[in-house]
């Protein structure tokens, strides 16, 4: 059963952690999982993923949630994102919603032409989506200088400094006045990132859920194998698997697992009392759906 007190109330909501600075991607869907839930708090920018995470177990409340990226449609999963999500199980912290934002990446500086530019920053993700671009309008001496985010790189242009220049959107660079030099530089048209909002809540029942669980097993052959053939034999249509050593003992994993469906469905509270005996350690990161 799931308890009523858990159930998400936007009215306790009066501060949002998200991965800054401003004009970060973090920052747009922010202002999008703001507008959906109505929500009346203050916002708050913190430098790291990991920053984030530790300020919002810290605090351990229900007033206090976040946003931070989770995977990107040609990077994948955003690891450093990955490997928090199990540590917030002793808080009761979950994923109560999830947006996905278009990325739309532009090369901004002071240069007048590109052949001044000799440095470029932004956030490896960044780079790595524009590799191909880099490649075919740069010499190989290109310096690509990894930051925190794309914003960070933004904000740390000059014009005292024509020969660098960053990655990241044109509303972040209008937000700061940094000229535009090209837009629309990401090697893959269709980029997209999806972001997670986290608190101390779970989200109500819609029909269109998607769960989300961590869990470990024991060592042995097979112990993952029976986990999925349990969600196969209750229907639950997983979209998304994977793994990360637990960093306890060699050989051992913890896994993730994304699902259609919402924790208090009755063919997912049957699927968990099959699963919890045989894990090691279970926790459910979240029932909830896009906005």
């Amino acid at each position: 059963m799931v308890m009523k007190e858990e159930i998400l109330d936007k009215a306790k909501i009066k501060k949002l952690l998200f991965l800054g600075p401003k004009g970060s991607y973090s920052d747009f869907a922010k202002d999008k999982f703001v507008s959906a839930f109505e929500l009346d708090c203050v916002s708050t920018n913190i430098k790291s993923i990991s920053g984030v995470i530790k300020a919002l177990k810290d605090e351990n409340s229900e007033d206090i949630v976040a946003v931070i990226p989770i995977e990107n449609s040609i990077e994948g999963i955003v690891r450093e994102t990955l490997d928090n999500l199990s540590s917030l199980k002793k808080e009761g912290i979950k994923i109560i919603a999830e947006t996905t934002m278009n990325v739309k990446h532009a090369l901004l500086g002071y240069a007048d032409k590109k052949s001044q530019i000799k440095i470029v920053r932004s956030h490896p993700q960044a780079l790595a989506q524009c590799k191909h671009y880099l490649q075919a309008n740069f010499p190989d001496t290109l310096i690509e200088e990894a930051t925190l985010s794309t914003s960070a790189a933004i904000r740390s242009l000059t014009g005292k400094e024509k020969n660098v220049a960053a990655i990241g959107s044109v509303e972040c660079a209008k937000m700061y006045s940094i000229p535009v030099i090209e837009e629309e530089i990401n090697d893959e048209e269709n980029n997209q990132t999806r972001f997670i909002l986290l608190g101390k809540f779970l989200a109500p029942q819609t029909g269109k859920d998607k769960t989300s669980i961590t869990f470990s097993t024991e060592n042995k052959a097979g112990a993952l194998s029976r986990v999925l053939a349990i969600l196969d034999k209750y229907g639950l249509n997983m979209s998304y698997i994977d793994s990360r050593p637990s960093k306890k003992e060699l050989g051992e994993y913890v896994f993730y697992i994304d699902f259609e469906g919402h924790i208090a469905d009755e063919k997912v509270i049957n699927a968990f009392e099959e699963i919890k005996p045989m894990s090691k350690m279970f926790y459910v990161i979240g029932s909830y759906h896009s906005v």
